[in-house]
């Protein structure tokens, strides 16, 4: 009989408004958020706590969380100082544990079966650590497999460790909501509330032809994950060759211009990592995540390497066009660079305008790093979509 694996979830609390209280202690204790100009099509990247109470969160237009608490505060993001601070503590985590999957800028599983210390050991040893080396707050899950990991630090933030011991995966799940599993969105929510299915354990109670009647072979498989099954391997998934950056939604988004906006911060971000490591690649790369969690990649080859924001911005935006229908909605939206090298580029004797370009990007990367990410944002064709 195979031994249950042991599979650790961590999520680092808030991280940007973590990262921002960092730099600005007196923001500690107050309702605030990382987000884009409210006076445009800004978006909140990330809620303090003191802010969620007032239905602060994030993916929500700037100006709708202003006016939802008042006295709120915007502090723009810097993206390039969130993905070094990230990479750091994602150094740690490989470094303690022999198998590592990141998932998001702010979340990892650790595959740590094999650690003789024991899972709650390990990570009451890492969020030390983290809190020690970085000053940051983590949250942790602890259970047999990736799905139920990931939701007991859900139900633990912020703060907390949640262990869900082997054989009570179905127990652990059975009383929580049921949009807190994986896969149920804003209208599966909906429509299992409207036969009565409220929480997990209700769905997993549900019969397999009611199912397949009502939501098809997808109905099966939320059942499976009702009652806690979930066999997929933590798997490292680092690519040497590439730079990406994602964001998962709270909520699904079905606004082109929310996505677009996202797009662009997105590629902003990327593109300032890659020539802070001093390289540029040839394929960009788009990934988009359904509300039925069908997760698709594009890709798009260049004649030469870019680092460049505008140029990552513009191929990701004609691939996101190629692909998403108005109103279909987004779960989660990432913006890769990939086969990287050297930041090279074959100029002629008489091409100035990238050494130019070259300059400007420099400074922008400066100001950006010391005042934010906001301090400096593209003009109105960018934020449009348009070219």
């Amino acid at each position: 009989m195979r031994r249950p694996r042991t599979i650790l979830h961590v999520d680092l609390d808030a991280f940007f408004c973590s990262v921002e209280e960092l730099h600005d202690p007196a923001l500690r204790g107050k309702p605030f958020v990382v987000a884009g100009d409210p006076r445009g099509r800004g978006v909140v990247a990330s809620a303090s706590y003191a802010a969620r109470p007032f239905g602060v969160r994030s993916a929500m237009p700037t100006g709708r969380a202003l006016r939802l608490c008042p006295g709120l505060r915007v502090v723009r993001p810097r993206h390039a100082l969130y993905a070094r601070i990230s990479e750091r503590v994602m150094s740690l985590l490989r470094e303690a544990a022999p198998l590592v999957e990141q998932i998001s800028i702010d979340e990892a599983f650790l595959d740590v079966s094999d650690d003789r210390r024991g899972g709650a050991a390990v990570a009451e040893a890492l969020r030390q650590a983290i809190r020690d080396q970085f000053s940051l707050p983590t949250s942790w899950g602890m259970a047999t497999n990736k799905l139920v990991a990931k939701v007991a630090t859900e139900v633990g933030k912020p703060g907390g460790l949640i262990v869900v011991p082997p054989g009570e995966e179905a127990r652990f799940l059975s009383p929580l909501p049921v949009q807190m599993l994986w896969g149920v969105g804003p209208k599966a929510r909906e429509r299992l509330e409207a036969f009565g299915v409220r929480t997990i354990g209700d769905l997993a109670r549900r019969d397999r032809e009611w199912l397949l009647t009502e939501f098809g072979t997808s109905g099966i498989e939320l059942a499976a994950r009702a009652r806690g099954e979930d066999d997929r391997p933590v798997e490292e998934g680092r690519d040497a060759r590439s730079m990406s950056n994602e964001t998962t939604f709270a909520r699904d988004i079905a606004d082109g211009a929310v996505l677009r906006r996202t797009l662009l911060d997105l590629s902003e971000s990327v593109g300032a990592r890659l020539r802070e490591a001093g390289l540029a690649g040839t394929t960009v790369r788009l990934k988009l995540r359904w509300s039925d969690f069908t997760t698709i990649t594009r890709q798009e080859s260049l004649p030469q390497p870019t680092d460049h924001d505008g140029e990552i911005y513009r191929t990701v935006q004609g691939l996101f066009g190629k692909v998403w229908k108005a109103g279909r909605p987004v779960r989660l939206i990432g913006v890769g660079v990939a086969n990287l090298g050297p930041r090279l580029r074959q100029l002629s004797l008489f091409d100035r305008k990238w050494q130019a370009d070259e300059k400007l990007l420099a400074a922008i990367d400066s100001i950006r790093d010391r005042y934010g990410a906001g301090a400096l944002r593209r003009g109105r064709s960018a934020r449009d979509g348009q070219d």
